[in-house]
């Protein structure tokens, strides 16, 4: 696994990375985090409660990653704990000393808080605690602070802006990342890398207008040839270096995370692939929900195939009006002097097409043909869903550019129902 190169080291000084979200792809990625970081850089682990918190794999700071039978540990994690007494978004520096019953108990005091502005989070909570979660931390969120978003589902982005970051002066950075890899939590902190994917990311533009995507728009260079440059994002000679240090050197870090196949790629591309992952699991995890199977059990009958045709062909509607629409307020933003006439409005990429759909959500149900899906976990578990970020996205969407949305409506209805029933009344 790489490392950082040298001249990126130089400029990420003591640099603190927090992690809030341990589940498998939390774990994943903090072990990653920490085993391409050199120790001056600090991974902080975010725990809900020190109840949570709490465990000897915790007291050692350890995350262990089994691929294929073959185990790696990383150690020397920070661990904070969410303080429920704070308005200040603070968090309390986890003490392994204490015991389960004293940590469950320990009111902090104000030296015990750490309230300083987080440079750099990366979020991998479920789509539904997201907003919540963020909503703690926002006294400790910046402009120069950088969130990098990595859950299933759409529409969280727009919910947090709305919900929380509401003015563009003070939000902080975004990035958007679709992952792939497939992972599950053998215990606490023992994360099985059962599928190896990738995770492709890309910068939300800021209301500033910069062009993080400058290099994609060099001439000189045949398009194949493109790549996203760090100095895209800011050059260090920049005066405004300070407001895009924190955005640069995460880039830089998720760029290094070669076990993980990061990829940064421009936000058009990146949510082309966040609409199609969006699509599959919008089939798959409620219809597994409900039906009760692995992803497997799915389409090898007549009624299932026709579900999944006609959830493609309600998204396929859906993203077309989606993209026509932004394309046309591009265009009426732009000077009255451009020539407009050339552009191809509404141009849907041939991957979001309903046929194209169909063939992703067949290759990757047979790529996962012996998963339970995350949904169907949580319907055993008693947890609540991601249907509100999956279906309850694509039908919102078709709300608001009047596409109707029978199926995908009917998918939302049929998951919560399923949900209102406790698991142990079933025959």
């Amino acid at each position: 696994m790489s490392s950082l190169a040298p001249e990126d080291l130089n400029t990420i000084s003591d640099m603190r990375f927090y992690v809030l979200g341990l589940g498998p792809i939390g774990c994943l990625l903090a072990h990653n985090l920490r085993s391409v970081l050199p120790r001056m850089h600090p991974v902080t682990l975010i725990q809900k409660t020190a109840r949570q918190a709490w465990s000897p794999r915790n007291a050692a700071a350890k995350i262990t990653v089994e691929n294929q039978g073959v185990r790696q540990s990383t150690e020397d994690f920070d661990i904070e704990v969410f303080d429920k007494y704070s308005a200040s978004g603070g968090g309390v520096r986890f003490n392994p000393k204490l015991t389960r019953e004293e940590s469950a108990d320990f009111i902090p005091s104000e030296e015990d808080l750490r309230t300083e502005p987080i440079e750099a989070l990366f979020m991998t909570t479920k789509a539904h605690s997201t907003a919540p979660a963020l909503a703690h931390l926002a006294p400790r969120l910046t402009s120069r602070s950088t969130v990098v978003l990595l859950q299933n589902g759409m529409g969280i982005y727009e919910d947090l802006v709305q919900r929380i970051f509401r003015n563009p002066e003070s939000r902080p950075h975004f990035i958007l990342a679709s992952n792939t890899h497939g992972a599950w939590l053998k215990s606490a902190f023992h994360v099985v890398h059962a599928g190896i994917g990738d995770i492709t990311f890309g910068i939300v533009p800021d209301n500033h207008k910069r062009d993080f995507e400058t290099s994609m728009a060099d001439e000189s260079k045949p398009l194949y040839e493109r790549s996203l440059v760090l100095d895209d994002i800011v050059r260090p000679d920049d005066p405004s270096f300070d407001q895009y240090r924190s955005l640069r050197h995460t880039v830089a870090v998720l760029r290094s995370l070669d076990a993980l196949g990061c990829k940064w790629s421009p936000i058009a591309d990146v949510q082309l692939a966040m609409r199609r992952k969006l699509v599959v699991n919008a089939i798959v995890n409620p219809l597994t929900a409900v039906l009760g199977c692995r992803n497997g059990g799915l389409f090898k009958d007549e009624s299932s195939q026709n579900m999944m045709r006609s959830v493609c062909e309600e998204a396929a509607a859906a993203f077309h009006a989606q993209i026509e629409a932004d394309t046309q307020s591009w265009l009426d933003s732009l000077a009255p002097g451009v020539d407009k006439s050339q552009v191809p409005v509404g141009r849907v990429p041939k991957e979001l097409a309903a046929d194209a759909l169909e063939r992703e959500v067949l290759r990757v149900t047979q790529l996962t043909r012996g998963n339970m899906s995350s949904m169907l976990s949580d319907v055993r578990k008693n947890n609540p869903t991601e249907i509100d970020y999956l279906n309850g996205y694509l039908v919102r969407l078709g709300e608001q550019y009047n596409i109707p949305m029978p199926v995908n409506r009917a998918l939302v209805q049929l998951v919560k129902m399923r949900c209102s029933i406790p698991i142990d009344q079933t025959f």
